[in-house]
């Protein structure tokens, strides 16, 4: 029995989302708009948001999202291939130049720690339990996404290419969270998509994390992303932004601020617990 179950527990973590090539070797077209972050950033609330703006005439659920706005590392090639151009697909990698147009989604990095804590959690790669001021430095290092690197690897890997560019916006999960239909309708003008008002309320009232968290209710066990993972650790969490306030210690708080403070500070995002000086202009991001 004992046996079995270190075998799922293998199964899970080896095949779904460790020993995955993070590195996807898959066809690029030039129409393509990738929508790219860090994991834990906001990425799938964004997927579903993006869908339901695009698709007025389907809504997205977990089931449906693969199709509509599909994961590169969760369908083959063939499959990928097969969609409907122009395709918006998921993406974790760091800057690809063949990426010709790009939707990369930024989150404090506080919040995405524990959302990353959670989710480990619900990979059971942590026991219940686990200390998180034990986890944030091995996330940080990064133990968890090593074929990525760290966020700071990550977002300093596309801001400094890119920002500013043609064929890139930057979108702040804080942003979206507290103005959807601003940043909404930056990317609708952005993908080419004739906005109404009707259109637009329409995707925000669907993609809500209300929403999400019934659908969850009832598709959590057949979707690819989640169908091995713990059923009790919810996907959809509280959905909000700060949440690091009440819940990381003041000195894990302090370890993040001083190993990246500096890029932090350029996405608007306020320190806490140390000072920095200003960041390379490459990286700024005004408000």
């Amino acid at each position: 029995m004992l046996k079995r179950g270190l075998k799922h527990l293998s199964r899970v973590n080896d095949v779904l989302f460790r020993k995955l090539r993070i590195e996807r070797d898959i066809t690029i077209f030039p129409d393509d708009v990738f929508l790219t972050s860090y994991p834990r950033s906001g990425n799938t609330w964004t997927r579903f948001l993006i869908g339901n703006l695009v698709y007025e005439r389907e809504a997205v659920t977990f089931l449906t999202i693969e199709r509509l706005v599909p994961d590169m590392y969760k369908s083959s090639d063939r499959v990928l291939r097969a969609l409907t151009r122009p395709r918006i697909v998921k993406s974790h990698e760091c800057f690809d130049p063949r990426y010709k147009k790009v939707i990369y989604i930024v989150r404090d990095p506080r919040d995405v720690a524990i959302s990353n804590y959670h989710w480990e959690l619900k990979l059971r790669s942590i026991r219940e339990g686990y200390p998180i001021e034990e986890f944030v430095p091995r996330w940080m290092e990064p133990q968890f996404w090593p074929r990525i690197g760290s966020w700071s690897d990550h977002v300093t890997s596309w801001l400094s290419t890119r920002l500013g560019k043609e064929g890139f916006i930057l979108l702040r999960y804080e942003d979206l969270k507290n103005d959807p239909h601003t940043e909404l309708t930056r990317v609708a003008e952005f993908v080419g998509i004739t906005l109404t008002q009707e259109r637009l309320n329409r995707a925000i009232e669907l993609s809500s994390a209300e929403n999400m968290r019934r659908m969850e209710q009832t598709e959590s066990a057949k979707w690819v992303a989640t169908i091995l993972t713990r059923q009790d650790k919810p996907f959809v969490r509280s959905a909000t932004s700060g949440g690091w306030k009440t819940v990381l210690p003041e000195k894990t708080l302090a370890y993040i601020e001083q190993h990246w403070g500096h890029l932090m500070q350029s996405l608007g995002y306020e320190l806490l617990t140390a000072t920095s000086e200003a960041p390379p202009a490459a990286v700024r991001v005004e408000n």
